[in-house]
């Protein structure tokens, strides 16, 4: 778990990320307090979800101080508006995938 010092005191990290499956162009979306652990689980197949996803591939990730904030912002990208917010921020590489 990554930790952030600010003001003299240590803050833990949470992540929500996305990954994109170029076969079937779907985005899945998540939170963690361990990017590097959920990355690894969601590559060995330790997740239901992205077992399927032939070819997933983590395409963005955001920082959060709060675990509510984070929540929240997997709850977004989640949505229609969220997926399609990660279209235009992620144009020019779905374009050529």
């Amino acid at each position: 778990m990554r930790k952030a010092l600010l003001s003299g005191s240590i803050k833990f990290m949470f992540y929500v990320y996305a990954f994109y499956d170029k076969t079937r162009k779907i985005f899945y979306v998540g939170f963690t307090n361990d990017l590097k652990r959920r990355l690894k689980e969601h590559n060995i197949g330790k997740t239901q979800t992205t077992s399927r996803m032939a070819n997933k591939l983590l395409v963005y990730y955001e920082a959060c101080l709060s675990k509510k904030d984070a929540e929240e912002r997997e709850g977004q990208l989640k949505t229609g508006f969220g997926r399609g917010y990660l279209k235009r921020r992620l144009k020019n590489y779905l374009e050529g995938a």
